[in-house]
């Protein structure tokens, strides 16, 4: 069901910038690429080293890759983002390493001023899971689909780069148990 509903809102804000763009004028549409790191949320969980010491993965925590595409529309200063991103972070030792995965979904409207933008939206993360390899094989959890929603404030440092600070608000849930994905990040862009 939410899968469903993460996909009305995702084709409602495709349809909004092509309304949005009026009959005068069509959107324009660029193709962008996406970079980031995001920390906070819950603990995922605390890996131990046989030297005594731990590291541990938090539900927010991750580097993120990806693209989508920007949608001028033609409504002064609005414009609409929707990106697919690999998100991943792991502990790392000799014996076994332990991943946290997902494919983040983001479909974000901005507001843009002349040298900043301002906006939010939804992010919809599929396939969560964190699985572990070697000394750490026994750990194997996949959770639901996860809806969220993202705020974002990006600096143009040029016409095509951008340089931003996002807060993200979602939560994982596995086995009927739910995990905090609340944090901040930054988030550097290039338009094509």
């Amino acid at each position: 069901m939410i899968r469903n509903t993460f996909f009305k809102i995702l084709l409602s804000v495709l349809l909004f910038t092509h309304l949005a763009a009026g009959p005068a004028r069509a959107a324009e549409v660029r193709p962008v690429a996406r970079i980031g790191f995001d920390f906070g949320g819950d603990n995922l969980i605390t890996v131990p080293f046989t030297d005594g010491t731990s590291d541990s993965i938090r539900a927010n925590e991750g580097f993120s890759i990806g693209g989508g595409a920007l949608f001028v529309t033609g409504l002064p200063n609005v414009e609409a983002e929707v990106t697919l991103s690999y998100k991943f972070t792991s502990v790392n030792a000799r014996n076994g390493d332990v991943i946290w995965t997902r494919f983040p979904v983001d479909a974000l409207a901005f507001y843009r001023f002349p040298h900043f933008r301002l906006g939010g939206g939804l992010t919809y993360h599929l396939s969560p899971t964190l699985d572990g390899s070697g000394a750490a094989s026994n750990i194997n959890a996949k959770f639901d689909d996860a809806l969220g929603f993202v705020l974002q404030a990006d600096y143009l440092w040029t016409p095509r780069y951008t340089l931003g600070a996002r807060y993200t608000s979602v939560t994982y849930k596995t086995g009927g148990v739910s995990f905090s994905g609340k944090g901040l990040g930054t988030t550097i862009g290039f338009v094509f």
